[in-house]
């Protein structure tokens, strides 16, 4: 009986945590570094995986509208949340900001983009956004630039791209000079140029989640939630230049 139940003991260990599951999150594109980095965080402390779908965040609005199986999101922004919930597809009271954005003004270019933004009244072909209809940094970029009074004159130039991804994807492979994109993104770049908007030209990029119906009894996707809370958690968030509560 001794070497059986120390039989069952040493299964039971190797096993691994035995409530351990794995959670499906649509992360807004903004946010993919930080999500990767929380995920692994976040694994090694509960033994739950994370499975990551990176997106705009009016794309995933669409899917899960639609019965995409994502138990947590993580938006770009608080209106598609609050929607969501309105709608019966998110959890009642499950929303929550977890981080504030920043958008920049970003070149590839060393030196191209000077310490006020004046470049943009400058000479350049193209200038990259993520497209305003999906992408809520999309819509600080315009708003950005209708407070400057340079929209009219610098829409021609403009090249959308289909998320925030996207949008720095074309300036760090110079298909545009020069691209409104998420701090979070180049914050742990060493070359090019940059400068970061003043919060006052655009609407706080409010970044929400919400547990969503799929994984309403999943203890693995509350747990997913309650660790992004977490002072681990936080800490990540802020080295990529979020501000968090």
């Amino acid at each position: 009986m001794k070497r059986a139940g120390l039989l069952a003991l040493v299964i039971a260990l190797s096993a691994g945590p035995a409530a351990a599951g794995d959670v499906q999150v649509a992360v807004a594109a903004n946010f993919t570094e930080p999500a990767k980095a929380i995920a692994v965080a976040f694994q090694r402390k509960t033994g739950h995986t994370v499975t990551q779908s990176f997106g705009p965040t009016g794309g995933f609005y669409s899917q899960i509208q639609n019965g995409a199986p994502f138990e947590v999101f993580l938006s770009a922004d608080r209106d598609r949340p609050t929607r969501l919930e309105s709608e019966g597809h998110g959890v009642k009271g499950t929303r929550f900001v977890y981080a504030y954005g920043a958008l920049v003004l970003w070149s590839a270019t060393p030196g191209f983009v000077d310490a006020k933004g004046a470049v943009l009244k400058g000479r350049y072909d193209h200038i990259a956004i993520a497209d305003p209809a999906s992408a809520p940094y999309g819509v600080a970029a315009v708003e950005t630039l209708k407070k400057m009074g340079l929209y009219e004159q610098i829409a021609p130039k403009i090249v959308r791209g289909v998320s925030i991804a996207q949008a720095y994807t074309f300036v760090s492979t110079g298909a545009a000079e020069l691209g409104f994109v998420a701090l979070s993104q180049v914050v742990h770049e060493k070359g090019g140029s940059r400068w970061v908007v003043p919060k006052s030209y655009y609407t706080p990029i409010d970044q929400q989640a919400i547990l969503l119906k799929p994984g309403e009894k999943d203890p693995a996707a509350k747990a997913y939630l309650d660790f992004l809370r977490s002072p681990q958690a936080l800490a990540i968030i802020k080295s990529y230049g979020y501000e968090v509560k």
